[in-house]
């Protein structure tokens, strides 16, 4: 064939294609993909309680509500504390082209599926699958960061740190002899023991409650995600206090937290941000350790049922070692993890030292707590670093090749996820 003849030959399969390609563009034209996105769920460990930088979260009525000032009921759903700091937002997710924050503080396993204003105490939210169903309809789910669990029908987070921190308030500001002439009989002022926080029972319960949450989960992304292709991360919880205190905090005037009254020390550990017994730490780590052994139990259930599944444990239980409270003298600075602040009414200063209140000023001040509780609810949360410690261990989580990995801080600040 000659080169004449070769040529044109091309340039008539040159148009002929054209021409194909231009007649199937005309009758099916091509569909942009959806841009992909991050989505978390769950409570105030993963809504970014504690980070500051809070966003108006829409309510049930599609309203978006800002900061409704500190008297607002608690149920007003701007309290979710949605953080722009969350980890969510810390973390290198390549590929990702937007992120929804959809957990809700003291979000619950009921909340998955039903709308938190339901239930006693819950927010004016959407359930959080319908929240989820709305962004799937616009984006492709690739990365769901869930935290669920230290929050359930048989205890919260929330009230295990409160009933520990008043025992040791009251210890420390009232003698035994107080309570007796003033108030007509005894307040616990004993430290927290393990049956105090949660029961193996109560755990059990908390189990099976998250494990059907999480099978919810797992149910609507199949059934939402059209490319089917998303990874499901579900993380577990770190203590923000230590297995023990800095020396410094162990006594002032000669008393220890094992005298009666001992209002000194009280007012130092509180403006460390660990108003707390000695006693009650070890109980509260193994109640950390056993939020982490439901959260890993829920993981293992699910990966059976869907072996199919992109399910990724991501234990954060040492990622905040060596700069927990008042594990270092200079405790709250350099700590990852909100101190207990509370306000003398709701007034939005907080109370940063105890130094000279009586006992019917304490009194007064934690009473605001109870009333107002949006004005101690950051307490005992990650902060604004802590969130970005936490965004580097979903990182870690969003690429890892293997089902199960924990994040760890060691001395020098250095974090590994492994």
């Amino acid at each position: 064939m000659s080169r004449f003849r070769r040529t044109a030959l091309a340039a008539a399969l040159t148009v002929a294609t054209a021409a194909l390609s231009a007649a199937v563009g005309s009758a099916a034209p091509a569909t942009a993909a959806p841009p992909t996105a991050a989505v978390a769920l769950g409570d105030s460990f993963i809504s970014g309680e504690g980070a500051g930088a809070y966003s108006p979260v829409v309510d049930l009525n599609g309203v978006a509500r800002p900061f409704p000032g500190w008297s607002a009921p608690n149920s007003n759903a701007y309290f979710c504390h949605r953080s722009a700091n969350a980890s969510l937002f810390q973390a290198d997710l390549p590929g990702i082209q937007a992120r929804f924050n959809l957990a809700c503080s003291g979000g619950q396993p009921y909340d998955i599926a039903n709308a938190s204003a339901s239930r006693a105490k819950g927010r004016q939210v959407a359930a959080q699958l319908d929240q989820l169903r709305a962004v799937g309809q616009t984006h492709d789910i690739d990365l769901v960061l869930v935290g669920l669990g230290s929050n359930n029908s048989s205890f919260t987070f929330g009230s295990v740190a409160e009933k520990c921190a008043n025992r040791f308030i009251a210890d420390a500001w009232t003698g035994w002899w107080e309570f007796w002439a003033y108030l007509g009989g005894p307040v616990p002022q004993e430290p927290c023991s393990d049956a105090d926080l949660a029961t193996a029972a109560q755990f059990n319960a908390a189990t099976a409650e998250t494990t059907a949450a999480v099978r919810q989960i797992l149910t609507t992304l199949a059934q939402i995600d059209a490319d089917g292709q998303h990874r499901i991360v579900l993380q577990d919880y770190t203590n923000p206090l230590p297995p023990e205190l800095a020396s410094k905090f162990w006594t002032e005037d000669s008393r220890s937290d094992t005298r009666d009254k001992f209002r000194a020390l009280g007012a130092e550990r509180y403006a460390g941000g660990c108003p707390i017994h000695r006693a009650s730490l070890a109980p509260g780590h193994r109640f950390s350790q056993g939020l982490g052994t439901l959260v890993n139990s829920v993981r293992t259930t699910l990966a059976a049922e869907f072996p199919n599944a992109d399910l990724v444990g991501l234990n954060v239980q040492r990622a905040f070692d060596g700069a927990r409270l008042c594990e270092q003298s200079a405790s709250p600075t350099g700590a990852l993890a909100t101190p207990i602040r509370l306000q003398d009414g709701p007034s939005g200063v907080f109370v940063t030292s105890l130094s000279g209140y009586d006992k019917l000023d304490i009194q007064r001040i934690a009473n605001t707590c109870g009333t107002y509780f949006q004005t101690c609810q950051e307490s005992w949360h990650p902060n604004a670093a802590g969130h970005r410690v936490l965004g580097r261990c979903l990182s870690g989580a969003a690429s890892t090749a293997t089902r199960a990995v924990a994040c760890v801080r060691a001395p020098d600040g250095t974090i590994t996820v492994s």
